[in-house]
């Protein structure tokens, strides 16, 4: 290998030769079928779930305070027992309906803070607990009353690096649509590069589901991320939706190669104007074969506010795509 080469497998970042104008990149209009993306969608919410919703992330819920997140119009409350183990259940107090999500948990005991009704986890009093997993990364309830399926023990769990060697973060986000509305969002990569400029470049989809849905079902993109000027970090990603409120991307080849960003959409319930909310719960699980990860790994506290910024500035924009489909689906003015 030359000295040029070691160098270009050392470093990550490239710069763009011939940088192209966002006016006048390739249009991808015309590859973006609405039949390709609706089919992909249409898979989608017809696979499984398990009756599963993300409710946040794992890290969000401690031992000392209750947690609480309206899913599909049901609200739901969830704190640590004193084992650690993650603990969901209804959000009314069965005394006299207080909000349990502000009550106070002292030693794996959730005390309702209108009468002092004290709740470990277990069945009490009317109150019943909801099957309740904690992958690591994400919180997860069971509401066999909304999903309306075939229960599962756990949820389907993307598959991802080893948590002891990533850096991981979680953004979430509100947005007045349906989950279906985000998932068609990200089940369009070719919107990356027109819509968001400030992140993406150069981008390119080399392979997706035909309109018949034989496999492989998933898009394959390559892509740059824009670090600053002309350098920029190319990669080669892959989107599946492995259920009706996840998809997936998985970069394949380039620099965090197994890295995953699992976009999960929970329904919240309508607002007060009867308008659909919807919940976006982006994790982002990074990992990187590079010595130099190790640093990152350290400074984990520090980088998941920057990732949380980097999500929420993208999907300001995403949002905005999800609640236009919702609004003109609602009114039955959607192309396609």
């Amino acid at each position: 290998m030359t000295p040029d080469a070691r160098r270009r497998s050392r470093v990550p970042l490239r710069l763009r030769r011939r940088p192209v104008p966002w006016e006048r990149q390739r249009p991808t209009w015309r590859e973006a079928r609405p039949a390709v993306i609706d089919g992909a969608l249409k898979r989608a919410l017809a696979r499984p779930a398990g009756n599963w919703f993300v409710l946040g992330a794992a890290r969000g819920i401690g031992a000392r305070r209750a947690f609480g997140r309206t899913v599909a119009g049901v609200e739901v409350v969830a704190w640590r027992a004193a084992d650690g183990r993650l603990v969901a259940g209804p959000g009314a107090c069965p005394h006299l309906g207080a909000p349990l999500a502000l009550g106070a948990v002292h030693c794996g005991t959730l005390r309702c803070r209108w009468h002092g009704l004290a709740l470990d986890g277990a069945p009490f009093a009317g109150w019943e607990p909801y099957p309740a997993y904690d992958d690591g990364v994400l919180a997860w309830v069971r509401l066999d009353g909304v999903g309306g399926e075939a229960p599962l023990p756990r949820p389907m769990v993307p598959q991802r690096p080893a948590l002891p060697g990533a850096v991981t973060a979680v953004h979430t986000a509100v947005g007045e649509c349906e989950p279906e509305d985000v998932v068609a969002n990200r089940l369009d990569p070719w919107h990356g590069a027109w819509f968001h400029p400030y992140s993406f470049v150069d981008l390119r989809v080399v392979g997706a589901p035909s309109e018949s849905g034989a496999e492989p079902d998933e898009f394959v993109v390559e892509v740059s991320f824009k670090v600053a000027g002309r350098a920029v970090v190319p990669v080669t990603a892959h989107f599946t939706a492995p259920g009706p409120r996840t998809v997936v991307m998985r970069i394949a080849n380039g620099e965090g190669r197994g890295s995953v960003v699992e976009t999960h959409a929970t329904p919240l319930g309508p607002d007060d104007r009867g308008r659909p909310r919807t919940a976006v719960i982006e994790a982002v699980v990074a990992t990187s074969d590079r010595r130099g990860f190790a640093l990152a790994r350290a400074a984990a506290p520090l980088l998941r506010p920057l990732v949380r910024a980097a999500s929420g500035r993208l999907w300001r924009d995403d949002l905005a795509y999800a609640e236009r489909r919702r609004q003109l689906r609602s009114g039955g003015r959607q192309p396609g």
